[in-house]
């Protein structure tokens, strides 16, 4: 037998973990399970033991089928080694709330011709590769001058972000921002928010304008992966110790190498794959499901 650890968590803005709910999972939780408050009614910890992480799985059903109406998440992991050392991170529509290269192509007019196409690479329709040079394609002319003024006037970090990043730094844990984004937008962004490093796409500028071009080698899907791996490496961790997060298709393979690969309010084909799913819950969960009560939070 081992021990499992199930995070019931919330958003910080809209608690629902109350007392008439935790009366309610009682009769729901595994055998001999052992609750455990983390913040109020925003996030507790359910400890419990199985033979597997299949069978941890299965015990959960009938809690997670009282849960199936609430704005409730729940993250699964076993108990041993939840605190992780290294940290992935996806930028767009994950760290921040936007896509990026949908609002440069609202500068030419553009953000709902380059927004379908997001939405279809993001889902696994189209290679990333293909679909982020014709995206770029269609930004030529574009003054790079408005780039900041766009950061400053249209980019908004997701709620939590910061307080996750200088938690997880104040403990130890080494943060990057890899993303299939640019890296005129991962600078700023990873800087805010008080990532370690960044990693990201370069786009190729002429007389102050972009050409239209992005430069070799593209970071996609594979490269992301590859960045865990090499920092994994670089600090000589174990898969365990890792931990990473994502929304769209290029996620995939970095969150399925983590130890704790987490999808953020992602395309459907990210949430089936990952471990586990954030549908609800602010980036703060990040901080729960590792165990760190409020208390121990850098804000």
């Amino acid at each position: 037998m081992s021990d499992f650890v199930a995070t019931l968590v919330s958003h910080p803005d809209k608690a629902a973990l109350s007392d008439a709910l935790l009366s309610k999972l009682a009769q729901a939780l595994p055998e001999n399970a052992k609750v455990i408050r983390l913040d109020g009614a925003i996030a507790i910890d359910i400890v419990f033991a199985a033979e597997t992480a299949k069978a941890a799985a299965a015990s959960l059903a009938p809690l997670e089928k009282v849960l199936s109406s609430k704005p409730v998440d729940v993250i699964l992991q076993p108990l041993a080694g939840r605190r992780k050392k290294l940290f992935i991170a996806d930028m767009d529509s994950t760290m921040i709330e936007q896509e990026c290269i949908d609002e440069l192509a609202a500068e030419l007019r553009l953000k709902q011709k380059v927004a379908k196409i997001t939405e279809r690479a993001m889902k696994g329709e189209l290679d990333f590769e293909p679909a982020l040079r014709e995206r770029v394609a269609l930004l030529k002319g574009l003054d790079a001058g408005v780039i900041p003024k766009v950061i400053s006037n249209r980019i908004t970090h997701t709620s939590g972000a910061r307080t996750l990043i200088s938690t997880l730094r104040g403990h130890g844990v080494y943060t990057a921002l890899v993303s299939g984004g640019f890296t005129l937008f991962t600078e700023p962004v990873s800087l805010a928010i008080g990532f370690d490093e960044h990693r990201a796409n370069r786009l190729e500028i002429e007389n102050g304008k972009l050409t239209g071009q992005v430069m070799d080698p593209i970071l996609g899907r594979e490269a992301k992966k590859s960045a865990l791996i090499e920092l994994r490496d670089l600090f000589s961790l174990q898969e365990h110790e890792t931990l990473a997060i994502g929304d769209g298709a290029n996620d995939l393979d970095m969150i399925k190498e983590a130890g704790l690969g987490i999808a953020f309010h992602a395309k459907p084909a990210v949430a089936e794959a990952a471990h586990a799913r954030i549908n609800h819950a602010d980036l703060t969960a990040l901080l729960y499901a590792q165990g760190y009560s409020r208390s121990s939070w850098i804000e």
